[in-house]
């Protein structure tokens, strides 16, 4: 007898990194839940077959969602989800205050809500490493002990998604739990993916007939000229000229070198953030022509796929703050990988 597919839900869905590694890794996934109209847009244009909830998890009702997909407590294969991290980034929490304070950091007990109403087969939970110190992940991994999920030393740990065959330098905590017994460590790729193997056979940007790719830049001719004087492939604004550096730079010369700067091509590519059209933002810029990388070679080094739509509704800056915020694809499909093996093992 065949085996049913393997079921999952995806929490704090976004754009759909999360779930296209989840189907890539042969999960059927089956419901999806994002508040942000964009997000959702862009989720659907991509996932035409899964039902998306666009409103705020807090509102939601989880057995609204099981009825709504005819699951059992206990029945889903997996609950995935990526809680909004920015309450715990680095930059949020150099200020202790406002990281406390965030309300969003709170996300993180409406995913246990989640288990506790679900009662899913495995757990996947993914956030900024700066959570794995907080208190919440304790209380987290607490209250799954007493629901039944096998939690250890190894449930939550710190990878770096450039070992996983993403061309991208991106370290991400990874929570993950089990009622059926330990999930295998997931082996790390025998080689880097660099950024010449994910975005150098594009066509020219601005003529390619890709969207994405001909959304054109408006800089000033001061900036311009800075972008022309930074070396090819891994230039760096301490390379520039002292008379084209920022005031700031002068005064903090080792800080935020990265800004202004080139992508290798034969490294990965820094982590892409919501700013990554923008090469005030970070290590931006193409490693050979005078521009910031394109919404599509952010997207590739992200690992979506050539073809997969962004809506366009809120402009350049809504779309690189999806992907910027995205799960990249290929990560999440070795992990889950792990994930699938794991329940056909015991089942």
């Amino acid at each position: 007898m065949k085996r049913k597919d393997l079921t999952a839900i995806d929490l704090f869905c976004g754009a759909g990194g999360l779930t296209l590694g989840l189907k890539q890794a042969g999960f059927r996934v089956v419901a999806g839940v994002e508040v942000n109209p964009i997000a959702a847009e862009t989720y659907r244009l991509n996932h035409a077959d899964v039902v998306v909830y666009e409103k705020d998890i807090r509102n939601i009702d989880p057995s609204e969602i099981l009825s709504s997909v005819n699951l059992k407590p206990g029945e889903l294969d997996l609950l995935a989800g990526c809680p909004p991290c920015q309450g715990f980034s680095s930059q949020r929490t150099r200020n202790k205050t406002s990281a406390h304070f965030d309300p969003r950091n709170e996300l993180i007990f409406e995913f246990l809500r989640f288990v506790t109403a679900f009662m899913p087969k495995t757990i996947m939970l993914e956030n900024v490493p700066a959570l794995a110190k907080n208190w919440r992940i304790f209380k987290l991994k607490e209250s799954l002990n007493q629901l039944g999920y096998i939690v250890n030393d190894k449930s939550i740990a710190i990878h770096n998604a450039a070992d996983y065959g993403v061309p991208q330098r991106r370290r991400r905590l990874l929570f993950r739990a089990s009622r059926l017994g330990i999930i295998s460590d997931t082996p790390k790729s025998k080689k880097k993916i660099t950024v010449k193997e994910s975005i150098s056979n594009l066509k020219p940007a601005g003529s390619s007939g890709d969207e994405l790719h001909d959304l054109g830049e408006n800089r000033s001719e001061r900036v311009k000229k800075i972008i022309s004087l930074v070396p090819k492939d891994g230039g760096s604004r301490t390379d520039l000229p002292k008379e084209y550096w920022l005031e700031c730079h002068k005064r903090s010369p080792n800080g935020y070198r990265d800004v202004y700067g080139r992508m290798s091509w034969n490294d990965v590519s820094p982590t892409i953030t919501g700013g990554c059209h923008n090469p005030s933002k970070g290590r931006f810029i193409h490693p050979e022509f005078n521009r910031a990388i394109t919404l599509r070679e952010a997207a590739l080094l992200q690992t979506f796929p050539m073809n997969y739509k962004f809506s366009l509704t809120g402009g350049k800056d809504s779309i690189a703050l999806m992907i910027g915020n995205a799960l990249p694809p290929i990560f999440i499909e070795n992990h889950a990988r792990q994930y699938a093996n794991h329940i056909k093992e015991v089942e």
